[in-house]
Parts: C-alpha cells; sequence; structure tokens
C-alpha cells in the first residue's frame, strides 16, 4: 500500500524542503549514474548528504553539484537548489533502457514539477503550473484519484508518486543516514 500524502509531511521541516531536485534511475549504480550524468567518478567522494549539500555550496550556480546514492535497486540522486530533476534534456537521456522519476521543487517561486520517463519517453508529468499531462497511465490511476487537489508536492504528493512508482518510500533515515557519491557534473 502507498503511503498517504500527509505522512510525508516530515519532509517539509528537511533543510532540503525548499529547493531540491531527486531523480531516480532504475538498475544503475551511483557510479554508473555519475559516469552516465558526464561525471568522473575519480573526482567523486562519499560523504553524507549534509555534508554534500555543504559542499555543494561553495560552487557558483553554474555547476552542478550531485549526490548520487543506491536505494531500493535505483540510483538516487539529491540536490540542494537545483533544477535538474525538471530539465528533460538531462532526464530524458539519463532514462535510456531504463525508467527514471525525478521531482524537483522551488519554494520561493513555487515551482513544481515531477516526470516520470521510461526509455527515452515521458510517461506522466506534472507541473504545478500547467496540471498533469494528459493521459494518466493506468499504473497511477488509483494514487492519483487518492490525492487531493492541494498539489504541493514537497509535502507528500510527489513523493507519494515516487514511491509509487519505485517502491521506495522516502525517510528521513533515507537521507540523514545514506552515504552518498558526491561531486562536480562536468
Amino acid at each position: 500500500m502507498t503511503t498517504p500524502p500527509g505522512d510525508y509531511a516530515w519532509f517539509s521541516g528537511s533543510n532540503l524542503a525548499e529547493a531540491f531536485s531527486f531523480i531516480f534511475v532504475r538498475g544503475l549504480t551511483p557510479e554508473e549514474l555519475v559516469a552516465r550524468m558526464g561525471g568522473r567518478v575519480e573526482d567523486f567522494t562519499w560523504m553524507t548528504l549534509d555534508e554534500s549539500i555543504h559542499a555543494g555550496s561553495r560552487h557558483d550556480y553554474k555547476t552542478e553539484f550531485v549526490a548520487v546514492t543506491s536505494v531500493g535497486g535505483w540510483a538516487f540522486v539529491a540536490q540542494y537548489n537545483s533544477w535538474l530533476a525538471c530539465n528533460d534534456d538531462v532526464t530524458v537521456p539519463l532514462s535510456a533502457g531504463t525508467s527514471l522519476v525525478s521531482l524537483y521543487r522551488l519554494d520561493i517561486k513555487g515551482l513544481e514539477d515531477f516526470r516520470w520517463i521510461e526509455d527515452g519517453e515521458i510517461r506522466f508529468a506534472f507541473r504545478a503550473q500547467d496540471g498533469y499531462s494528459e493521459d494518466v497511465p493506468a499504473e497511477l490511476v488509483e494514487t492519483m484519484e487518492s490525492i487531493d487537489d492541494d498539489w504541493d508536492l514537497h509535502t507528500g504528493p510527489g513523493l507519494v508518486l515516487i514511491e509509487r512508482i519505485t517502491g521506495i518510500r522516502l525517510t528521513p533515515e533515507i537521507l540523514d543516514e545514506s552515504r552518498f557519491l558526491s561531486g562536480v557534473l562536468s
């Protein structure tokens, strides 16, 4: 059973809630995903997500500093204050031969974006400002019906959609206790 949206209320108190990008890619290791994103694995370091956020803050906004870990058979990218998860020029190629789910939030502007991409094809998309793609895949109909009209993705519905597709229930422990392969993309 998928977690109800309200059960993700804890996330609104996290240090990521105001601006984040999450990308999940099925079947890749963190090292494989870093390489697929154009990073040099040998230049990356394993650290906590908090350490990664702090390290990333030392780079300017033109630099993409990513933190990648493995959760339930998916490589998981977590970034503070990044737009990568909503950039189809990035996410669509990353989905080649696999599945990708992404969620982006920029609270100050009220920007929210969710994507489910299968091997280069967007299966489902939601942008808070524009609504969702016309055809809801059969796998998501029940979940979409259970989500009310309060489309505040970072407090639950976007995380519920991630859980529905990936089977991963994002928890504080995943964010706080995992080690992330972290570094700058070229």
